[in-house]
């Protein structure tokens, strides 16, 4: 199958030359790096190792995201990607993992695989008390409210390129993951977890770093889950 890996980057110099160094070799055709508007060589490193590199001006997760999915989707028909992965371009996710969100996919038994770090092992520190607590919050109003049964709202997933089309992606902030996660539970596609590792990531954090970012992401997280009722 033809894998397409898109990661949003905002200021990760840093971190992104490792971060595509450790996505196994001769898995994926094509590694998407999205530079949302960095001040920094982000871009310029990417490319230097090999992925193809979007400059998307516009803030927000969801914009660099769906920059990338508006790329890989322009390809003819018979190019398209039949998978589509997404991860952070901070070094937090362990990429040399992809091939266990693969997998499920792979044997026909899932539309969409989480990477759950939830059930994973994380890194002390990996995670804010705010994180843990905002992502047992929104998966347990997942699960009662929409009957999507997620332990993590995790960045790091595997989708089906079809399924991704048809759950017609639109938040452009904070909100992205669970606008995924709560619409492939609407349209009952085949959702599945497996545990994934976590460390600290290389920089601060954009959203749990800050109380504003925490904030606005938790708002924008609720916002959605009840927006879609």
């Amino acid at each position: 199958m033809l894998i397409d890996v898109i990661i949003p980057a905002f200021n990760e110099e840093q971190s992104i030359a490792k971060v595509l160094a450790e996505i196994p070799a001769g898995l994926v055709r094509e590694v998407i790096v999205v530079d949302n508007n960095s001040t920094d060589r982000t871009g310029d490193v990417a490319r230097a190792a090999g992925a193809t590199v979007l400059r998307e001006t516009r803030p927000g997760y969801g914009h660099a995201c769906l920059a990338g999915m508006a790329h890989s989707f322009a390809r003819p028909a018979a190019e398209q990607a039949d998978i589509i992965v997404f991860l952070d371009g901070d070094h937090s996710d362990y990429p040399e993992e992809m091939p266990l969100l693969l997998a499920p996919i792979l044997r026909g038994e899932a539309d969409m695989v989480i990477g759950s770090r939830a059930l994973g092992q994380r890194e002390t520190g990996s995670m804010m008390p705010q994180q843990i607590f905002g992502n047992w919050l929104a998966t347990s109003l997942l699960r009662r409210l929409y009957g999507a049964h997620f332990t993590d709202l995790g960045p790091f997933r595997a989708i089906r390129r079809e399924a991704l089309q048809r759950i017609g992606m639109a938040d452009t902030t904070y909100g992205w993951t669970v606008e995924m996660q709560l619409k492939a539970a609407k349209l009952k596609l085949r959702n599945t977890e497996v545990p994934v590792r976590y460390r600290r990531r290389i920089g601060t954090s954009k959203v749990s770093g800050t109380v504003r970012g925490t904030l606005g992401a938790g708002y924008k997280i609720l916002w959605t889950i009840f927006r879609y009722l």
